[in-house]
């Protein structure tokens, strides 16, 4: 289906809402990524539960589910070499203070819990977090 690797991301509600969509997407172009798929959607709390459901006896699990619904959200896949990792490495630490300076979490995070994007953290991730938000029709072009 992909030439290359694939990661899933995610801007998550605030950098939505903050009006960052833009510049983080112009970003990935720059990175190199291919965004071979994209969408708007706002995640039920249901749905964000079961995104999340890896975290589930983590103490952050139910803040997390309930910001993750709290706003629409952008995900996307996006390809190219060693996507997973080049991704993780453009977003930065989890922790905007702990960032790399001009990582996105960097530029555009406001917390640890707010910190703008996810980025699936394994190839085998990549494939169940993209099948969580995009059908086999929406790739089948890919």
């Amino acid at each position: 289906m992909f030439e290359k690797e694939f990661t899933l991301i995610m801007i998550k509600p605030d950098g939505v809402r903050s009006g960052d969509s833009g510049k983080i997407l112009a970003r990935i172009e720059q990175e190199g990524f291919k965004i071979r798929a994209m969408k708007r959607v706002r995640l039920s709390l249901e749905q964000a539960q079961q995104f999340y459901s890896v975290h589930a006896a983590r103490p952050f699990y139910g803040e997390l589910c309930s910001f993750m619904a709290s706003g629409p959200v952008v995900a996307a896949i996006l390809e190219r070499d060693n996507a997973v990792q080049h991704w993780r490495d453009v977003i930065g630490a989890t922790d905007p203070a702990e960032a790399a300076p001009n990582t996105i979490r960097k530029l555009y995070a406001k917390s640890k819990g707010e910190n703008a994007v996810h980025g699936s953290d394994s190839v085998e991730n990549a494939k169940i977090e993209a099948a969580f938000f995009f059908s086999g029709l929406e790739l089948a072009g890919q």
